[in-house]
């Protein structure tokens, strides 16, 4: 039966070459002459292929093909370059180009640009990755903790509601974690990444959860045998900075007296936080078809939005003084625009808080207000828990303050439960009778 010879399969390889390069018995070339560019990379990867030993692998037998080979006889295959991104000749837009089989296999990207076409590219790098993966769960210390996180960005972050929050945590774990196996993840390496971060813990709490989400989530679908604990730094004592009546009044009055384009939407802005505690995103997303001057009502999670823990608080009555405001602003605002809006544009960061030194400016047009009432630690969040406190001093029941702010009894209870005139009323009642 016919033998394939090395040469034969060199001048396969190399279609363009006038002079078939053969090796020595090392393994070396002996002839470079007049090989293309093309030409080249393929041979230098060949070479790596065939081994530097002049050893290289048996052809295998091919059924139909009337060939057979015994040993000396070798196969160079064509290199597998991975999938890439090419233009076909004669047609437009670019292509993800990949061999598989031995055969090219090609994939429009339908489009032009090269960046939407690159991530089409990672997407389908990042398919393949999946279907490649081997059948049954990984043990930890054959998992890398990247494929955990990217798995779960992948499959796991579109379907929440806030798929942005994940991407955020995911970015810096992705940068410490890199090349490590779930193994490497202890006490003492969770503790690195603390330090190595250098964030507030409430930051650093938020990241590491979602590394532990990750790895179960992986676990739960069986690409992980066990997922190890994840260590987080201990949960700070919550803020319990709220504003007194003056307090709110020179924060609104700094706000009128800011920036001609400042003065239309930040007292606004500070208004609904007071009188409805909206959280900060809830107020900036708010649009008009959300208000119903007519009947008085405000929708902070319009239908077909997920629900989720902060649980925004659907038809809340509008306040009377409130209302007013919102009817001015109506005025000025469009049908389906924003309620607080910057000449017609959504903000998109309202600002922080003041450091209290002098010689720096508030963050933001929030910050900057911050600074001229002197407020120092003040943040839009600020305004949500001044109205659940104000609620409470005014003995509003916890549960009311609750259903107001969208929070579960125990949350309201414990923010809460200590600015109430009844608090521990019964049970001060109750030693008195001792």
């Amino acid at each position: 039966m016919r033998k394939i010879s090395l040469q034969a399969m060199m001048r396969v390889s190399f279609p363009n070459e006038r002079r078939w390069p053969l090796r020595d018995g090392h393994g070396a070339c002996r002839d470079h002459r007049r090989h293309n560019g093309a030409d080249r990379a393929h041979y230098a990867s060949a070479r790596i292929a065939y081994g530097e030993d002049g050893q290289g692998v048996p052809l295998p037998s091919r059924k139909g093909a009337g060939m057979d080979c015994s040993a000396g006889d070798f196969l160079m295959p064509r290199v597998n370059r991975g999938a890439r991104l090419e233009s076909v000749k004669g047609r437009p837009g670019l292509y993800i180009v990949w061999y598989e089989a031995g055969r090219q296999r090609r994939r429009s990207t339908g489009t032009t640009d090269s960046r939407e076409a690159e991530a089409q590219l990672a997407a389908f790098l990042r398919e393949r990755e999946l279907a490649a993966r081997p059948a049954g769960p990984a043990e930890p210390d054959e998992y890398l903790i990247e494929s955990a996180l990217d798995y779960y960005g992948t499959v796991r972050a579109p379907k929440v509601a806030d798929p942005a929050r994940i991407g955020f945590a995911l970015s810096p774990l992705l940068d410490f974690w890199a090349g490590d196996k779930v193994s490497a993840i202890t006490e003492e390496t969770c503790g690195a990444y603390c330090q190595w971060r250098g964030k507030a813990p409430a930051t650093l709490r938020r990241e590491l959860a979602t590394l532990r989400a990750a790895l179960i989530f992986a676990q739960k679908a069986r690409r992980l045998t066990l997922a190890p604990h994840v260590y987080l730094p201990e949960a700070p004592e919550g803020k319990d900075r709220w504003l007194t009546q003056s307090e709110a009044a020179a924060l609104l009055n700094a706000a009128r007296n800011s920036y001609a384009n400042v003065r239309l939407y930040l007292p606004l802005f500070i208004l609904i936080g007071l009188y409805t505690g909206a959280r900060k995103e809830a107020i900036l997303s708010l649009r008009w078809p959300q208000v119903d001057l007519d009947a008085g009502r405000i929708d902070f999670a319009p239908i077909g939005t997920r629900r989720t823990t902060k649980r925004k608080v659907r038809a809340m009555p509008i306040p009377k003084r409130l209302l007013t405001f919102l009817r001015l602003a109506r005025q000025r605002g469009t049908d389906l625009g924003y309620v607080v809006h910057d000449s017609g544009a959504r903000i998109k960061d309202i600002g922080g808080a003041w450091d209290g030194d002098p010689e720096h400016r508030g963050q933001g047009s929030f910050g900057g207000a911050c600074k001229k009432a002197a407020l120092i630690g003040v943040t839009p969040h600020t305004l949500r828990h001044t109205c659940g406190t104000w609620m409470a001093q005014r003995g509003v029941p916890l549960h009311d303050i609750g259903g107001w702010l969208g929070h579960t009894d125990a949350r309201t209870s414990a923010l809460y439960a200590h600015h109430h005139p009844d608090h521990m009323h019964a049970a001060l009642a109750a030693a008195d009778r001792r």
